[in-house]
């Protein structure tokens, strides 16, 4: 299957290099050199994942980040900026991205990182939903909800959780979830850090009762109420 790609970058040669890679691979691109065109293309079009720059003209990448999510987009968002810390990082997750890579970035890093968001998105299970406790996900439309209460998540939030589910009540190791998310390229504990802390704002924080828990050492679980790690 052909994949579209959204290119959203102001550097003309680090768009062009990507997209040479892209097109000899055989796919569909877009591009927007700056943030209002970028939102633009991506409310207008079907894209099978964005690769977002950062630092952008008229609309910052976290902006326009955070504009998609507000608007329902969940196309799989893989943001590129120069400005590689922590705090970055957080934030460009904060506003509902999917993963992150400095620049400079090796292509092959990217092509995996593309493909792995792109196939966690589309999904490989046969159900139809599963369930757990008062957590249900309807695994057709990538739609999770808790006492009937649509969850908020981000593409990679919803497969962490939908991989909980289907382990529950057992425990998750960290390298299971992140050889399962993020596959050959994976990424450091702050960018798991950063997902688990996304995820508990939306599972657990609006609840009286949590049912993420944290297994140190080890990894994660789903548990019900009347269960203790």
């Amino acid at each position: 299957m052909t994949l579209k790609l959204l290119i959203i970058e102001d550097n003309i040669d680090v768009a062009g290099i990507l997209g040479d890679y892209f097109e000899a691979q055989g796919a569909e691109l877009d591009f927007a050199d700056n943030g209002e065109l970028g939102l633009s293309l991506a409310q207008a079009f079907d894209f099978d994942a964005i690769i977002l720059d950062l630092m952008l003209p008229k609309l910052d990448g976290l902006s326009l980040c955070k504009a998609l999510r507000s608007l329902g987009c969940c196309t799989p968002i893989l943001m590129l900026t120069a400005l590689d810390n922590k705090a970055d990082l957080l934030s460009g997750f904060g506003c509902g991205a999917d993963d992150y890579l400095g620049k400079p970035f090796d292509l092959d890093v990217v092509d995996a990182r593309v493909k792995a968001l792109i196939k966690r998105h589309r999904g490989q299970v046969a159900q139809a939903s599963l369930k757990f406790g008062d957590i249900e996900l309807n695994i057709a439309k990538h739609q999770a909800y808790r006492q009937q209460m649509r969850l908020a998540l981000t593409p990679t939030t919803y497969q962490i959780l939908l991989l909980l589910m289907k382990h529950a009540p057992n425990v998750v190791k960290r390298e299971q979830i992140i050889e399962d998310i993020w596959g050959m390229s994976p990424p450091n504990n702050d960018i798991l850090r950063s997902h688990m802390y996304q995820l508990r704002n939306q599972l657990d924080k609006p609840f009286k009762q949590p049912m993420l828990a944290t297994v140190p050492k080890i990894g994660f679980r789903l548990q019900l109420g009347d269960e203790h790690c």
